[in-house]
């Protein structure tokens, strides 16, 4: 069994060292623009602060802290290990079809550039709309809230950490209408088995979202919301890709005789 699996093994290693190759180069380039990367995600804190200023009266404006020594170096490490799996990410996704290309069949190790393409594009929609749409009112609730009490002093690794799992976590989900097409085009899913599952998958996508999002429910809307939708997108590709046959064409199909009985019977 070990020898049938060797040749798997070797190619899964060969694919997992040229990604992490690809994401070790991306990230020290990705390292020397830092500074403009962090402005680029502090961006919605410095707002929400901003808002805090605005509607506190008694409070002073809040500010972004660090705590660690050390603490700037670290968070320029997060931000460039970031920025490098998103710049990285056509690589990666281009190693995952070739680790699984092998399996297919000729015209489907062609669809090689609209996977990697489309699930580049997906996942950095995924993430500006969780910069554009869902940050901005996820971190003006959290933060102005007792904002008239407290004076909000956030820990800039802490937010780095938190900014990160909400951006992959839209951009990963994103990827459900890209992974759904491909898995119809391999006749691994169909529209009926997909419509089946679907009261299953909003319990999982409420879930995900709690488990992704801050601890407000505006919050976890805005992801929950955008993936249901998605999940019915899902749906319609599917069903045009790979549609469900109905039981009497399959009944048809499995009797090598139906013609013949249609045209007697007639």
């Amino acid at each position: 069994m070990f020898k049938e699996l060797r040749p798997h093994l070797v190619e899964l290693r060969k694919r997992l060292i040229i990604s992490a190759v690809s994401l070790i180069v991306v990230f020290l380039a990705m390292f020397y623009f830092h500074e403009i990367i962090l402005n680029w995600m502090v961006a919605p804190l410095n707002n929400a602060l901003i808002e805090v200023g605005k509607k506190s009266v008694h409070a002073a404006d809040g500010m972004v802290t660090t705590s660690q020594v050390g603490g700037a170096f670290f968070v320029a490490l997060k931000v460039s290990f970031f920025a490098a799996i998103v710049g990285a990410l056509p690589i990666i996704l281009s190693q995952i079809w070739l680790f699984i290309a092998p399996g297919l069949y000729a015209h489907e190790k062609k669809m090689i550039i609209p996977f990697i393409i489309g699930g580049t594009v997906m996942f950095i929609v995924g993430v500006l709309f969780a910069y554009y749409i869902v940050t901005p009112f996820g971190f003006d609730f959290l933060i102005t809230f007792g904002s008239f009490k407290f004076t909000p002093l956030i820990n800039i690794e802490d937010y780095v950490g938190f900014f990160t799992k909400i951006m992959f976590g839209f951009g990963i989900a994103f990827e459900l209408p890209v992974f759904a097409y491909f898995l119809a085009l391999l006749g691994l899913v169909n529209d009926k088995q997909m419509i089946a599952f679907f009261k299953y998958a909003i319990v999982i996508i409420f879930i995900v979202a709690a488990l992704l999002t801050p601890p407000d429910v505006l919050t976890q809307l805005l992801m929950a919301g955008p993936l249901i939708i998605l999940y019915g997108f899902s749906i319609v590709i599917v069903k045009v890709v790979n549609p469900a046959q109905d039981e009497e064409e399959d009944d048809e199909d499995e009797d090598p005789y139906a013609e013949l009985k249609k045209q007697l019977e007639s």
